[in-house]
């Protein structure tokens, strides 16, 4: 089987690195030029994979092939398009109803991995794990640390994780449960209320529970979270249109207005005024009447729009390819 998954794989064929440390490659399948990722994994439990490759758990990339060789894992996934969890949360690009609706879409998928017999347990959810698609959806990667529950082990027998989003059994205090995995999920709806300002008692509840130190002080399991967060006073309605339309409304505040932080409303108010000002007041030599007020908008245009890529207004960024490089001098070119 593993031959016909290599000779399978050997079609895929590297266009761009995404990150060559983590040994992640963006490849292009030579007959049908689908898009895909490829990963080689030197840490990884064979038996998830092999459940993710014949069971497709809803909002994770689709595992396309995979073999095994020499103690690695090589690895064809889905390509996802869009942008971090981490991005949008170094910008101050989360909404309340963004908030929500993250959580809302990482409870569901751990609920399906966690309804596995054994269960899968992800082991390190955080925001640079996490895509948000054009259509604002939130996907779950990178399962290299995953493993299955079992009842036979008091601890892990190896430790992984990331630092500030690993729960504490992570570090030998224990074995990793669906309890990791909540650990996890509060310590990012944290970060997701610090940037939204939206820390209310009841959400503030939400996350304390979450992040207790001992697991059996957490929540149950992810479907007593997710009620949790259902039962807050906050919850928005999806099925409400007035809300609906607040949450449009939301995002098409400009750069420098979505935090609500005074200093940066202030800096932003005084860029914005000073840019439409040098625009529309400027001079172009032998240009008059109508012709002139073409260029000035042009400008203005111009200005703005680089301002909008710089920000990643509107999620702008997708439709420019070299900015889904990791790579920060690429990012910037």
């Amino acid at each position: 089987m593993d031959i016909n998954h290599r000779l399978a794989i050997s079609y895929y064929k590297t266009i761009a690195v995404i990150n060559e440390p983590h040994h992640i490659y963006l490849v292009q399948h030579q007959e049908t030029k689908n898009i895909a990722i490829k990963k080689v994994l030197d840490i990884y439990n064979i038996d998830v994979y092999n459940y993710l490759y014949n069971n497709h758990i809803i909002g994770t990339p689709k595992i396309i092939n995979y073999y095994e060789e020499d103690n690695k894992l090589t690895v064809i996934e889905e390509y996802i398009s869009g942008v971090s969890l981490q991005d949008k949360i170094n910008n101050t690009e989360i909404s309340i109803s963004d908030l929500y609706s993250y959580m809302h879409d990482l409870c569901n998928i751990l609920k399906q991995l966690h309804s596995c017999n054994p269960a899968i347990i992800h082991r390190d959810i955080k925001p640079s794990n996490i895509i948000i698609t054009s259509y604002n959806k939130a996907v779950l990667l990178d399962f290299n640390a995953a493993k299955y529950y079992s009842t036979e082990k008091s601890i892990d027998t190896i430790l992984l994780g990331t630092q500030g989003y690993a729960a504490p059994e992570q570090y030998g205090f224990g074995q990793s449960s669906a309890h990791t995995d909540i650990y996890s999920l509060g310590v990012i709806l944290k970060e997701m209320a610090d940037v939204s300002d939206y820390h209310t008692a009841s959400i503030d509840n939400v996350i304390t529970k979450s992040t207790q130190m001992n697991p059996s002080e957490r929540y149950k399991n992810i479907n007593e979270l997710q009620e949790a967060l259902l039962s807050t006073t906050e919850f928005p309605d999806k099925t409400n249109s007035n809300l609906r339309s607040s949450r449009d409304y939301t995002k098409y505040i400009p750069p420098g207005f979505r935090s609500k932080t005074p200093w940066k409303i202030l800096l932003a108010s005084i860029s914005y005024i000073a840019i439409i000002w040098l625009c529309l007041s400027m001079q172009v030599k032998d240009t008059y009447g109508v012709s002139l007020w073409i260029e000035r908008v042009t400008a203005l245009v111009m200005l703005l729009l680089i301002i909008a890529s710089a920000f990643n207004y509107l999620n702008i960024q997708k439709l420019m390819p070299l900015c889904n490089y990791e790579k920060k001098s690429i990012h910037i070119l």
